[in-house]
């Protein structure tokens, strides 16, 4: 089998968006100014050391922003923060007031589930993307439930009955 140089942006999404994934919103300072951005396309990296990344379209006023800041916020959103993804996927909210934490240098949002702020580690070309590798200064996370994108709607776990297998170690 050969890879495929192209697809169909439609058919692409269509597929990538079967995979539901939690929403973040990548945020970083430099210049003086405070960018936002959201984001599915958020991976831990490793446990030793503690790495994470973000996937940024070449396009995105984010991309060079990090690469400036030198270091970057994940902000994982919670069930019913969707005015948040929207206002930073560029379709601003009237009225909604972000409220943003300095945490050495490192804008986070104040009310996010889960806060991860790293710096630059490393940038890889992928396609028409960057992939930022950020070593994790520090995290701290609530008991809120995860808001969720699937299929281009935003969503909320719903638990399963059962109880779930316990994970392996590795995991």
């Amino acid at each position: 089998m050969r890879p495929l140089t192209s697809a169909d942006p439609a058919q692409f999404r269509r597929v990538m968006g079967r995979f539901a994934s939690g929403v973040t919103v990548i945020t970083a300072a430099a210049g003086g100014e405070t960018r936002g951005m959201t984001a599915n396309a958020f991976m831990s990296g490793s446990l030793e050391p503690p790495l994470c990344v973000v996937s940024v379209a070449h396009r995105a006023r984010m991309h060079s922003h990090i690469e400036k800041a030198g270091a970057f916020a994940v902000n994982i959103l919670a069930a019913g923060q969707e005015k948040l993804a929207f206002n930073f996927a560029g379709r601003p909210v009237a009225g909604l007031e972000v409220t943003f934490r300095d945490f050495h240098g490192v804008p986070t949002i104040v009310g996010a589930s889960g806060l991860i702020t790293a710096t630059l580690s490393a940038a890889h070309p992928c396609g028409d993307h960057t992939l930022y590798v950020g070593a994790i200064t520090s995290m701290s996370a609530d008991n809120q439930p995860p808001l969720l994108y699937h299929a281009g709607k935003f969503g909320a776990l719903v638990p399963l009955k059962e109880a779930a297998p316990e994970m392996p170690a590795f995991w």
